[in-house]
């Protein structure tokens, strides 16, 4: 269709214009897969048989109705988990920034280690220990969506209080085994090899103990409550040993002195 109009002051110009469909924007196709990559994937695959719960909100192993089944070599735990935290969350439609905390989460296990903490310091450690443990599983139950970095601090934090319970409650198996938990969660704390430290020290082995404070001084070296700790357990050495030479020393005398009355 032709007409024309004024392009500017005491000019006019004559053309064309075409009416042609508005454009949609072209939204990106999904890229085909590696063909590669979808051989390994098809080659290793296996079907597994599955139910669901009587609530149906559970995935389950067919032949045994269990969500974590050795004889059937499956583990339905975390995708149940995470299934349980959309049922719940119905407004979630995608998840939040890993940097978004569950504050209820928080709270919580907040709430439960300061009852522990106020336990042990009665010198209820028993009641203190089971706080513990309920404070470290609220702390296990956050979203894997948020950054583990909070999962990985209030866990340690809490098992290494209960490490110092069990320790005082004299369970010094229970106490080695959840410092070497704190380790294993968060390597560069000088709080757990200390633990550590002190289980083995329960234990008497004292030159364990020794070389775990020792690494614990590696990660922070300027840690007061680290070396007074080593200068004790050297000072236990030592008597330790001083002990040992004496007996030797007294066992070789009372010998002697047999020897010499045979004579």
């Amino acid at each position: 269709m032709s007409h024309s109009h004024s392009h500017a002051p005491g000019e006019e110009h004559s053309h064309s214009h075409s009416h042609s469909p508005p454009q949609t924007p072209q939204s990106p196709g999904i890229p085909a897969p590696d063909p590669a990559m979808q051989a390994l994937i098809d080659a290793e695959f296996q079907p597994t048989a599955l139910t669901l719960s009587d609530d149906r909100n559970k995935a389950l192993c067919e032949e045994h109705r269990l969500e974590k089944c050795n004889a059937c070599d499956i583990d339905f735990v975390n995708l149940n988990r995470l299934a349980a935290l959309l049922v719940h969350n119905p407004n979630l439609l995608c998840p939040p920034p890993s940097n978004v905390i569950t504050q209820q989460i928080t709270q919580v296990v907040t709430s439960t280690k300061d009852e522990g903490n106020a336990l042990f310091k009665s010198g209820l450690h028993t009641a203190a220990i089971n706080r513990y443990t309920g404070a470290a599983s609220v702390a296990i139950s956050r979203p894997p969506w948020e950054a583990n970095q909070f999962m990985r601090e209030e866990l340690s934090t809490v098992i290494s209080n209960r490490s110092a319970a069990y320790y005082e409650a004299h369970d010094y198996i229970a106490a080695l085994a959840d410092a070497e938990a704190v380790i294993q969660v968060r390597r560069n704390w000088s709080k757990g090899h200390f633990r550590k430290a002190k289980a083995l020290l329960g234990l008497n082995r004292l030159g364990e103990a020794a070389d775990a404070v020792k690494v614990g001084l590696a990660f922070e070296p300027a840690n007061t409550e680290l070396s007074s700790f080593l200068a004790e357990i050297e000072k236990f050495e030592k008597r330790h040993q001083d002990a040992k030479i004496e007996a030797r020393l007294l066992e070789k005398s009372e010998k002697d002195q047999q020897q010499a009355v045979t004579a």
